[in-house]
């Protein structure tokens, strides 16, 4: 799939089969996140792949947004290092391994966004120096997934051509 239909069709998934995704796809996933640019290269970010059933279940069990991350047969989580730039370096790579999954045939969502995620911390041994910005499962569907049925606002709502207000036009 190229990136531009991979970025049309991405839906967030919250059911998952118990179909494990094979150790070659999680390693596409963490690389793609590995790889994302950063603000001067600072690579502010360390990722946690998680893989063990009890684990995914206390994650699912804590996780106010994310009680599905159980069901998941893995999932990331993407603890920061403080920085004026994390989180925007963070999200960028959290996009580009929803987007490499998806390539995949791999579903995902993102649960959590930063503060209130300090309980992960002692749960995978994450420094206390870090802080979770979230927490990414993936897995096949277990539901029939519509690829690019999205509900945007028209082009024209969302985009100007050289100053705002003025009508946006192609090409």
């Amino acid at each position: 799939m190229d990136v531009f239909e991979a970025i049309r069709t991405v839906l967030a998934v919250r059911k998952f089969k118990s179909t494990p995704v094979p150790d070659e796809v999680v390693d596409r996933i963490v690389e793609a996140g590995r790889l994302t640019g950063s603000a001067r290269n600072l690579q502010p970010w360390h990722f946690v792949v998680v893989k063990n059933s009890n684990t995914l279940r206390e994650l699912g069990a804590q996780a106010q947004t994310g009680p599905y991350i159980a069901e998941a047969p893995v999932a990331i989580v993407v603890a920061i290092e403080a920085g004026p730039f994390a989180v925007s370096d963070a999200s960028r790579a959290i996009q580009d391994m929803l987007l490499a999954a998806w390539a995949e045939g791999v579903g995902s969502n993102w649960v959590g966004f930063s503060g209130g995620m300090g309980w992960v911390n002692p749960l995978l041994g994450i420094p206390s120096e870090l802080d979770v910005l979230a927490i990414l499962p993936f897995g096949y569907s277990a539901e029939e997934v519509g690829r690019g049925k999205k509900n945007r606002k028209p082009l024209t709502d969302i985009a100007s051509s050289e100053r705002y207000g003025q009508p946006y036009t192609r090409g």
